[in-house]
């Protein structure tokens, strides 16, 4: 198992090698066991203009475990890590009828190919379309604003982070999250993804990269059933016995619900079934658009420009004193805010950028922390307060345009739409007080929020930068609430993972959840019948 040099500065111009160089140095007479070395993350440090540079970790694997062990309990600056894990216990006990995921999203989708790489042939269903008709679908609502409510943003072959910036960022520290890191290699992602901080894949790679994984679970003998929305379930014995899709019935053995954070209609059919669901927090807001350049010039000053800096990014956030949060979300540089609506009648933005980031306009999230305080405990209360937002956006713009004011007509009462950044936004924006759409408290913290990250960030201070409205669906509003083996505290064979059942934020931690609840099935039960 390798080692991990921590906290190894580079100048920007210096080479794989020379940092690789550096980490041996730090290990002294130990570095003439190495037999492998590698740049495990790279991240950027530019909080003094000054000094921009980089800070690395290493991989250094010896020719002795027990070396590594013993410099790692003597030097704090290293790490002793195991690479990726991932060893599925399987089963020998039989079982009925065949697994079913609901959802082809980051979850479902490394479920399903977990499984069938083990024999499971599992069933996919997926109540968007396949990758070709989802992008042409999506396209035809961004230029017409006709929606197709089964299949777009939100809904579709690869879930809602297909569009988006792709990132694979994450805080949970599991040790499947480097697995997930080099299966995305595998099927096509940069190879640099393993070793930034903070890799992103882009909206143009993850499209290819997610139609790879599903061609190779049908390659298993694994089925991916698209526009075909679960619509049923049939529970007896305190089991889910068969679930009704289109046309069909299926006997299941098992059933994972990957259903993602906007799968409103499913989470009234749980709450029908007396499937235990709970209110959970969420955020709501707006995108705000920045020339990429000006983000740039606030991070690195005199530097911008500089073709070894990464695109501008940022994260911000604020409190006011009763400790509620604002804070920035899904930051996606060089990008391009956009329609995101899966409801008729309601209106929703995203963010979303090439693996490239070089559009002209940089875009976040400025969201605001809703709870069940705000918006009630009933376990959907908080999808009807989204869902009025969303509502109510459309009513005042009249169609699916984006609800639009710059940052100074915002804060100043009088919205307007020309400001210094032209509006990314497919469908345009339409004139709007923010404060008709949301509720006084959103609109107060997004007054605060503002005035705080101005200043922090030069760019903030500019009143001609773009606010689009609204930002809704930051994370699921329910809990799809399950025990210590991802089993639904209902149901015995129903697995809610990822981000529609309030388990994960983002692709990477979606992933995971997959994983794992795919891992729980196999230990369970056996693979089908060769």
């Amino acid at each position: 198992m390798p080692i991990i040099v921590n906290q190894i500065s580079s100048p920007l111009n210096a080479t794989e090698q020379e940092v690789i160089s550096t980490a041996l140095k730090k290990l002294g007479s130990a570095s003439k066991h190495a037999i492998d070395c590698e740049i495990h993350k790279s991240s950027l440090d530019a909080r003094k203009r000054n000094d921009i540079h980089f800070v690395h970790s290493v991989f250094v694997t010896l020719d002795s475990a027990d070396l590594e062990k013993k410099l790692c309990e003597k030097n704090t600056s290293l790490t002793y890590v195991e690479r990726s894990v991932y060893k599925p216990v399987i089963s020998t006990e039989k079982a009925e009828g065949k697994v079913v995921i609901a959802g082809f999203g980051p979850a479902g989708m490394f479920a399903g190919l977990a499984l069938a790489e083990q024999g499971y042939r599992p069933i996919i269903l997926e109540r968007g379309s396949s990758m070709e008709k989802r992008t042409a679908s999506v396209q035809k609502f961004w230029l017409t604003g006709e929606l197709d409510t089964n299949c777009n943003v939100q809904f579709g072959e690869g879930g809602a982070g297909t569009f988006s910036d792709g990132k694979l960022t994450t805080r949970i520290k599991d040790p499947l999250c480097r697995y997930v890191l080099e299966r995305f290699v595998d099927f096509g992602a940069p190879k640099e993804i393993l070793t930034k901080a903070k890799p992103h894949i882009g909206t143009d790679n993850l499209r290819n990269i997610v139609t790879a994984i599903r061609k190779r679970i049908i390659e298993l003998g694994g089925e991916v059933r698209f526009d075909t929305a679960l619509t049923d379930l049939a529970i007896a014995n305190g089991k889910v016995q068969t679930i009704s899709a289109g046309d069909k019935d299926e006997k299941v053995s098992a059933v994972i619900l990957a259903i993602g954070h906007s799968a409103r209609d499913t989470f009234e059919l749980l709450q029908c079934k007396n499937i235990f669901l709970e209110p959970k927090p969420f955020s709501v807001g707006a995108r705000i658009e920045h020339k990429q350049a000006t983000v740039d010039e606030s991070l690195y000053g005199d530097h911008a420009g500089n073709p070894l800096l990464p695109k501008g990014e940022y994260q911000l956030s604020w409190r006011d004193k009763n400790g509620r949060g604002v804070y920035t979300f899904c930051m996606c540089p060089g990008g391009t805010v956009v329609p995101s609506a899966s409801e008729s009648g309601g209106t929703v933005t995203n963010g979303m950028s090439e693996f490239a980031r070089d559009g002209e306009n940089a875009n976040a999230a400025v969201v605001v922390a809703v709870t069940p305080d705000d918006f009630g405990h009933c376990p959907l209360d908080g999808v009807a307060f989204a869902r009025s937002i969303e509502q109510k956006a459309y009513t005042l713009t009249g169609s699916y345009k984006g609800a639009g004011t710059t940052v100074g007509g915002f804060l100043d009462g009088k919205p307007e739409i020309a400001g210094t950044v032209s509006p990314t936004y497919a469908l345009g924006c339409k004139v709007t007080e923010l404060r008709d759409v949301f509720p006084k408290f959103v609109t107060d913290m997004l007054e605060g929020g503002l005035q705080n990250f101005s200043r922090k960030m030069k760019c903030f201070g500019d009143k001609g930068a773009m606010l689009t409205a609204p930002e809704t669906r930051t994370s699921s509003p329910v809990r799809i609430t399950r025990n210590a083996d991802m089993v639904s505290l209902s149901v015995e064979n129903l697995y809610p993972c990822g981000e529609g059942a309030g388990y994960a934020g983002g692709i990477m931690s979606a992933a995971v959840d997959g994983l794992k609840a795919a891992m729980q099935i196999m230990a369970k039960q056996a693979p089908c019948d060769k």
